[in-house]
């Protein structure tokens, strides 16, 4: 990783260390974290990001999560505008949250993915779970 020394008003950089003391996240990661999101609000309009258990995510504005959406789309059995349409009648969003999920997917594929392996590993244990309950419980 190369370094860049930046400035940035003293208002904010009181804002940015008073916000990295409440979350106990560091200031540089917290500042790199900011630019990022920043950069990626700029680039994909309707896309706000969200914290959750398993970290921050992409989310749709209004709607589900990024990856929510692309799970749908890979098990439907629509294909082009048909299933931007089925997508969006189904989750209850406009047809224009849709392609904003679609398209935040297809600039950040892998971070995506990531959201939705770590989704289906906790639902494979929660199931495992209840498999034991049941057993358990006869």
């Amino acid at each position: 990783m190369s370094s860049q020394a930046i400035r940035i008003e003293s208002e904010t950089l009181r804002a940015l260390r008073a916000r990295s003391a409440q979350s106990g996240e560091p200031l540089v990661r917290l500042a790199q974290r900011y630019i990022d999101e920043g950069m990626r609000l700029d680039r994909h309009p309707g896309i706000v990001f969200r914290d959750g258990p398993a970290g921050r995510r992409a989310v749709v504005v209004g709607g589900p999560d990024v990856w929510e959406v692309i799970v749908a789309a890979r098990s439907a059995d629509d294909r082009g505008e048909r299933l931007i349409d089925v997508l969006a009648e189904r989750i209850g969003v406009a047809p224009a949250r849709i392609r904003a999920a679609i398209r935040y997917y297809a600039e950040y594929r892998d971070d995506v993915d990531r959201f939705i392996e770590l989704n289906e590993e906790e639902a494979d244990r929660l199931e495992q779970t209840l498999e034991r309950e049941r057993r358990i419980l006869g």
